[in-house]
């Protein structure tokens, strides 16, 4: 920022470089990071001589005569604030500096009863009251990068413990007793300002007094008065109406200064949806923003990161030809902080095509968003540009040069910057040092690293949090235990709590594969103070379960001094479910074993994962074990309790003792279950063959609305296809399609089996086709449509789906060619079936159990019992034993064939080779009898059938 000589009100600005007489006019004062030093007399807004008759003043700063009066107080410009030193040192309150009057004559410091008056951010003049308690302003030390705040007035100069004015009666009265109805505008005016310095409340009750007696007719610097109390207020929506009535019905043009008093107070309370909404009012009416506009906004977004809006209100001002260089310094600030650094660059390159004089900040803000992408040819040359430009390169600048190259690991040019500072005048401060230590830790120089580190020290300051992780990242890498157990008192002189150093500690040494070197240098410092802190003790101790130091864990697990056995619980929980998803079961049962447990109140959430660990290491007596202490307890069994313990039953493959701990568990209303434990269930009940629990499963989902996914759909298919109507089977599958879930072969296999055997044979075929699109098909999915047509007797098609699987590469199984051996024997066509049994022999396919019996059934029908006998005597070549449906054929035959002594003897047979007969046995063999009028005999095996109980599910006949 330019600066200009102190002068007359009268007298234009001097600049203080040449360059600046060249370059276009810097509109308004800089709020952002400028300091200096002024005299006290004719301070003021300072036109620009080559604009003398625009009616927008041009402010370039403030610059202090070569001669400096004697006994005159200093005043300061800091953040776009006016304020005094006096002689001893002392700062006066200081007030915000903004746009100045509209008016060319208009000065920056009046004087009115004897007080300064500092012109305010509506442009009227404010006294400047010196108070004990100040606001607070960030102001940038010369130390560097860390932030102080120093103390000035928010708002009016007195203000009582609750944050109001406070109103000195006598003032008020004497202000008031001076005002009557004959008064002149400007006599109330001047009441108006005297009394909101006071008290806010006050003054807008006397503008509703001018307001009744018609003091407000064009009068704008009252409402811009009233607006600023109302909007220390927030009382926005009076704001509102007050705004509206100033245009419809005093006649007063609106201008800048009427939104800047309610802009100024959202930046001050970082109220940026407030200060936006103002902002986009102002352009609705027309209003053209000034320089103090564009600064507060671009301050308050820059504090608050709304990047859209900083984004738009920038865009704004460069429409207007607003010059601002808080703007581009935000905005460059803004991107560099968000990463997006390349926007920050193209700021730059905007302002300066703009021709905007950057000020100090700026020139920092440059600095910074170059030594941030380690662009260091870029961060030289603008620390050049800053010493052609006449700036003095204080030691912020020199610190991010530092840091720069300190992200950069070039070390030689951050010492050969850290060297020059003594040349410059400089003294390093904590964040010089801060940074060399970075920098050497970074590109792991640690006898450098830790050189700066003890200069830090020893300069009397104190390390951050960054420079000890910083060191104690390069003490594990370099194995120094001793230079461990240094740092790690200064961490404990600092005041970090124990907790973060033990956190920084084993984070260190893990990355570096060390940590069994961790518990020795605890031992040497702060044993004892993590044995009584049960958040150190715990970071600790899994640090070593999850670098299986199993041993170190459990001995501070012994020696611990702390007392809290619900953490403790939790702690033992986290340590086990740590050691089982590392897969270190064993580990976790130790850990188990050594945990304090309660007989009557076990942690039930420790138990269920003990439960699944021993399911996994198949030690299903131990997790029963568990599942009964719970059960015996006064312990609740949850969902995720049942569905571990259901999941242990299906491991151990015990599914009755699975099924009844969910017909337990559907006693307990209030239990829903979730995805999960639905999915075992649905596996379990079809394992078992319970179709009518499936059905009532199935329905349970869709009451429950679990959100169903391309697993639970697949397995409901699966799982309840044969369980629930085939309309509603469809109906799923249509929905699961929709949703774009993917299906597998398995489902489409379970729909083709359902669809055939229904009869539903263009569904089957639509299946089939979506199948063969998706590449799903395999030779079960041939085999499944085979068997369906074959059924049905439609030959045709049976045969055209056996020609279309040898086309695409399957030869016929053995399956297909028992289903047609059987349709085609079943049908009477025994030519064919004499053909498929040729065709079988030529592709020398192995006939198993169900070609035999088919074949036997065939010829049975027949009454063919030669070939019977023949097939049976090929199965003794072949040692092939007969199976349960065999015995049930061959028995069905010898009735046919009027042989049932036969039938009976193979009875006999079967209880010999312990072959239990079924119902469909003692029904044939029954039927045989009374096909050849043994009817007593019949009625005997009847009798023995009901006697003995016997039932079944019935065979294939």
């Amino acid at each position: 920022m330019a600066a200009l000589r102190i002068r007359k009100p009268a007298g234009p600005g001097e600049p203080r470089r040449r360059n600046l007489s060249s370059s276009p006019a810097q509109l308004g004062p800089d709020l952002i990071g400028f300091r200096s030093s002024l005299l006290p007399v004719g301070v003021g807004y300072v036109g620009d001589h080559r604009r003398g008759s625009c009616a927008v003043v041009t402010c370039h700063g403030f610059f202090v005569d070569n001669v400096r009066r004697e006994k005159c107080p200093r005043a300061i410009l800091k953040n776009g604030s006016v304020g005094s030193l006096e002689a001893d040192g002392s700062r006066e309150s200081t007030l915000c500096v903004s746009v100045p009057s509209e008016t060319p004559s208009c000065s920056g410091v009046l004087s009115v009863s004897g007080q300064k008056i500092v012109q305010g951010i509506d442009g009227k003049p404010r006294a400047s009251v010196q108070t004990k308690k100040e606001g607070k302003l960030w102001r940038r030390l010369g130390a560097g990068k860390k932030l102080e705040r120093c103390r000035a007035p928010k708002h009016g100069p007195v203000k009582d413990k609750h944050g109001r004015k406070s109103v000195v009666k006598d003032d008020v009265n004497a202000i008031l007793s001076c005002i009557t109805q004959e008064s002149s505008i400007e006599e109330c005016n001047s009441a108006l300002i005297h009394l909101e310095k006071h008290s806010d409340e006050k003054a807008l009750n006397f503008f509703d007094w001018m307001r009744a007696n018609g003091k407000l007719k064009r009068n704008a610097d009252a409402y811009h008065l009233a607006l600023q109390a109302i909007a220390w207020k927030e009382n926005w929506k009076m704001a509102e109406l007050l705004l509206h009535e100033m245009v419809a019905d005093s006649d007063c043009t609106l201008d800048a200064r009427a939104f800047n008093g309610l802009i100024y107070v959202c930046a001050k309370r970082r109220l940026d949806d407030w200060g936006t909404k103002w902002f986009r009012m102002m352009l609705d009416r027309q209003v053209q923003p000034n320089v103090s506009t564009i600064g507060m906004l671009m301050s308050l977004y820059q504090k608050t990161g709304n990047l859209a809006e900083a984004e738009f209100t920038f865009a704004k001002m460069r429409n207007c030809n607003i010059k601002c260089v808080n703007a581009y310094s935000a905005m460059i600030t803004l991107y560099a902080r968000l990463g997006l650094f390349a926007k920050s660059e193209d700021a730059i390159l905007l302002m300066n095509n703009d021709v905007v004089v950057p000020n100090m900040e700026n020139w920092l803000v440059r600095l910074n968003v170059y030594c941030q992408q380690g662009k260091m040819e870029e961060a030289e040359l603008v620390l050049q540009s800053m010493v052609d430009e006449g700036f003095t390169l204080n030691i912020v600048a020199y610190n991010t040069l530092i840091t720069g190259y300190g992200k950069s690991t070039d070390t030689k040019n951050a010492k050969r910057v850290f060297d020059s500072l003594s040349t410059a005048g400089l003294a390093p401060d904590e964040t010089t040092y801060r940074s060399m230590v970075e920098g050497f830790g970074r590109a792991d120089r640690y006898e450098e690293a830790i050189s700066y580190y003890r200069k830090l020290k020893s300069a009397g300051f104190r390390p951050n949090a960054s420079n000890f992780y910083t060191i104690i990242n390069l003490l594990a890498r370099h194995d120094d235990n001793e230079g461990a157990a240094e740092i790690l008192e200064d961490m404990r002189a600092a005041g970090c709590q124990c907790s973060s150093i033990v956190t920084v500690l084993v984070r260190a040494y893990g990355t570096v594969g060390r940590m069994h070197k961790v518990l020795p240098i605890v031992k040497a410092c702060f044993y004892k103070k993590i044995l009584f802190d049960a958040t150190s003790c715990s970071i600790l101790v899994t640090a070593f379960v999850q670098n299986s130091l199993l041993e170190e864990a459990l001995l501070i697990l012994r020696e611990k001094k702390w007392k809290d056995s619900a953490f403790e619980e939790n702690l033992y929980h986290i340590l086990i479910c740590s050691c089982k998803e590392a897969g270190s079961y064993n580990d976790a049962v130790r850990i188990y074993n050594q945990m304090p447990k309660s007989e009557t109140h076990p942690n039930l959430r420790i138990s269920c994962t003990m439960i699944d660990v021993f399911s996994m290491m198949e030690r299903f007596a131990d997790a029963e074990t568990i599942y009964l202490e719970l059960k015996a307890s006064s312990s609740v069994l949850d969902m995720i309790a049942y569905s571990i313990i259901v999941r242990m039953y299906i491991k151990a493959e015990r599914l009755e003792d699975a099924c009844s701990i969910l017909a337990e568990m559907e006693k307990q209303k209030e239990i829903v279950p979730d995805k999960y434990l639905f999915l075992d269930m649905l596996r379990t009940y079809q394992k078992c063959g319970m179709l009518e629990k499936l059905a009532d499963t199935y329905y349970w989902i869709l009451k429950s609305q679990v959100e169903c996914d391309e697993a639970m759909y697949n397995c409901i298919i699966n799982c309840c296809g044969r369980a629930i109507p085939v309309d509603e089977l469809s109906r799923i599958f249509d929905e699961m399609i929709q949703q774009g879930h993917l299906t597998n072969t398995v489902t489409l296999n379970v729909l083709l089996d359902i669809y055939g055997k229904a009869g539903l044979f263009i569904r089957a075929e639509k299946v089939f086709l979506m199948a063969r699109k998706h590449g799903l098909v395999d030779i079960i999915t041939y085999n499944t449509i085979i068997s369906a047509y074959a059924k049905s007797g439609n030959f045709r098609s049976m045969n055209y789906f056996v020609q279309r699987m040898q086309d695409a590469g399957f030869p016929v199984s053995l399956e297909a060619y028992n289903c047609m051996l059987d349709a085609y024997g079943k049908a009477g066509q025994l030519e064919e079936f004499a053909a498929v049994l040729q065709k079988m022999k030529r592709a020398k396919c192995k006939f198993d159990h169900y070609t035999y019996n088919i074949m036997i059934n065939i010829y049975g029908r027949r009454g063919w019992i030669e070939d019977v006998a023949s097939i049976l005597a090929e199965l003794k070549s072949r040692g092939v034993e007969l199976d349960l449906y065999s015995y049930n054929t061959l028995i069905k035959a010898y009735g046919i064939a009027k042989m049932p002594e036969d039938a009976v003897k193979l009875i006999q047979e079967m209880r010999i080779k312990g072959i239990s007969p079924d119902r469909v046995t003692y029904t044939n063999l029954i039927a045989a009898l009374q096909r050849n009028e043994n009817f007593l005999e019949a009625v005997k095996w009847s009798l023995w059938m009901k006697q003995t109980g016997v039932v079944g599910c019935g065979t294939r006949a």
